[in-house]
């Protein structure tokens, strides 16, 4: 445990980050899981409606630090591409 008065201000502020960031990243795949289910049960409008608001989480978490940038373009790419596969 922390001894300084520093430390413990450290340490108080890591928890109240790390809850704000367990929250931010359930919210991120709760969105992708939702956005994935649409597209395997055939809900391709439904799917296509979605998908903006599935990228705007990504950038938002992005835009926070939760994950960089290469990583929510490449969570876009895979989610469009399942999009576009399924249309066909």
């Amino acid at each position: 445990m922390p001894i300084t008065k520093s430390a413990k201000k450290a340490f108080r502020q890591s928890v109240r980050r790390r809850e704000l960031n367990l929250g931010r990243k359930k919210k991120m795949h709760d969105a992708m899981k939702e956005y994935k289910k649409l597209v395997a049960l055939g809900k391709m409008d439904e799917a296509q409606k979605y998908l903006p608001q599935v990228f705007k989480t990504l950038d938002k978490m992005t835009k926070v630090g939760l994950i960089k940038r290469g990583k929510a373009d490449r969570y876009k790419s895979r989610l469009s591409k399942k999009l576009n596969s399924k249309k066909q």
